[in-house]
């Protein structure tokens, strides 16, 4: 049977979800009597109203004067307090101290398909962040006192293994375990209305087990008055045994924290759906292992010029797997990723760089062996007999090999939404995509503007770093904890700050 569960129930339990929690569980940053900041102009709003929390006065400071790689100013703001100067490669103390007000605490619930940390569990780990390692902590916990690593050039970056157990651990250590269900997948989020014959007839219109008559019975027997507009989320948990549990709960606000790396960007082009073309760095680290792919193999095609393809040379070159590496741009392309990091700390992807520009086809002599480019190349098609059709501006060119990698971004898949979300993009007649399309939100509450009660953060708004997504948390916390105190007796929150309708969550 359905039952109410939460004010708040947010879909993804990565950075973006581990943030929010912990500011919804009422911890809330305010400036450190004794404390400094290198910006003159924001330390002097700050002191004007230093006994107020800076949930409460973030659109009182705003984020004039100040600048940072996101679009959105409460992130940017957030990011200056909590990491000062931190683009001069600078780290100076934050100036926030951390309050703990149980009064302030918003009920919610997190769901996630794995443990705390989201999709950094699934990364390979073996690579390093591209964001230094004190960049993806959290508030409140310090990365290096965790972890035990010691600040320097050269391992300033962390392990996607690293971060996982940090996000991990900052959940035990905040005590937000029971704000968390994990191994949970959700498979629909849908708003339904006051009249219960809207909201049945919103069920009779999917698919779903019951048939109507038991849905009227839930419906009519239970005592509580559903607000206009209430999110049903159904999805269901993994148990011990692998089996499926469905679960349905009800929320008057939703939390869009599922990041942006659900879905492959795929090349739509013949035979990419042949079992030798993959979309992930991990299937080549699998055949490695194998031994199914190695020294005497046919080269493997790796299409992208961004991180993820960069990984991937230096994984099979690593291990003496011959490549043929194909990316549309120019090798000089001034939006090449490459081009944007410093050589001292991305030594790594500069060697790549360096491969990509001085053994192109047209020049294949040079310093590194079973290594070949091809600058402004796509590719037309996979032939089922292992062969791959490239095109230039000037010709075609056919090659055998052992398996093809396409590597060319990923993007979130919102399918448990209406049209998939698309709606709620900044142009709805496209899909969401965090870089070209991102969702449209309220700059200070982070509110879908098309959606009331339903929010958004991290990459489905554009911020793509750790760094940034802390701000969605900031301006989320704020707009809801103000509609909690101002709206207490509507909200659907059980009065002692405990979940009611977890029965079957674990």
């Amino acid at each position: 049977m359905c039952q109410i569960a939460s004010p708040c129930l947010f879909p993804g339990n990565g950075p973006s979800g581990i943030c929010l929690s912990y500011l919804l569980s009422g911890y809330r940053p305010y400036l450190d009597a004794v404390a400094a900041h290198p910006n003159p102009v924001l330390f002097s709003k700050l002191q004007e109203a230093k006994h107020l929390s800076i949930i409460d006065q973030a659109r009182r400071i705003g984020h004039e004067g100040l600048e940072g790689r996101s679009s959105n100013p409460v992130a940017v703001l957030f990011d200056t307090l909590l990491h000062p100067d931190a683009d001069f490669g600078l780290e100076f103390p934050s100036p926030l101290q951390w309050r703990l007000e149980p009064q302030t605490h918003v009920p919610h619930l997190v769901l996630g398909k794995a443990c705390p940390g989201g999709a950094w569990h699934a990364m390979e780990g073996s690579m390093l962040t591209i964001s230094l390692g004190i960049w993806m902590e959290l508030p409140g916990v310090n990365y290096r006192d965790l972890t035990g690593k010691r600040r320097s050039v050269a391992n300033d970056r962390a392990t996607p293994e690293e971060i996982s157990s940090y996000y991990k651990n900052y959940v035990k250590l905040k005590g937000l375990q029971k704000n968390f269900v994990d191994n949970a997948y959700v498979t629909s989020v849908l708003k339904l209305h006051r009249d219960h014959g809207e909201a049945l007839e919103s069920e009779a219109g999917r698919d779903d087990s019951r048939d109507h008559a038991q849905a009227l019975e839930d419906m009519s027997s239970s005592p509580l008055v559903f607000p206009q507009g209430i999110w049903e989320v159904r999805g269901y948990q993994r148990a011990q045994d692998d089996s499926p549990v469905p679960f349905c709960l009800f929320a008057e606000n939703v939390v869009l924290a599922t990041g942006a790396s659900d879905s492959p960007v795929r090349l739509a082009v013949e035979g990419e759906d042949l079992p030798f073309v993959f979309h992930s760095i991990a299937d080549l680290g699998a055949a490695i292992s194998k031994r199914s792919l190695g020294q005497g193999s046919d080269p493997v095609l790796i299409v992208g010029a961004g991180l993820s393809a960069a990984d991937a040379t230096l994984c099979a070159y690593n291990n003496s797997v011959s490549i043929l590496h194909v990316f549309r741009k120019r090798v000089d392309d001034s939006s090449l990723i490459f081009q944007q990091l410093p050589k001292t700390l991305y030594p790594e992807y500069h060697k790549v760089y360096h491969m990509m520009c001085s053994q192109t086809h047209s020049a294949p002599a040079g310093p590194f062996p079973d290594y070949t480019s091809f600058p402004e190349h796509c590719v037309v098609s996979f032939q089922p007999d292992m062969k791959c059709i490239l095109q230039s501006a000037s010709d075609f060119k056919v090659f055998k090999i052992s398996m093809a990698l396409v590597l060319i971004g990923t993007h979130p898949n919102l399918f448990f939404l209406k049209d998939q979300g698309q709606y709620l993009g900044l142009d709805p007649s496209k899909s969401i995509s965090c870089k070209q399309n991102p969702i449209d939100i309220h700059p200070f509450t982070f509110e879908c503007t098309k959606e009331a009660n339903l929010f958004a953060m991290g990459p489905l708004v554009g911020d793509n770093f750790v760094r940034f997504l802390k701000g969605g948390a900031l301006g989320i916390a704020s707009c809801l904890t103000k509609r909690l105190q101002k709206k207490k007796g509507s909200l659907i929150a059980d009065g002692g700050g405990g979940v009611r309708g977890r029965e079957g969550l674990v």
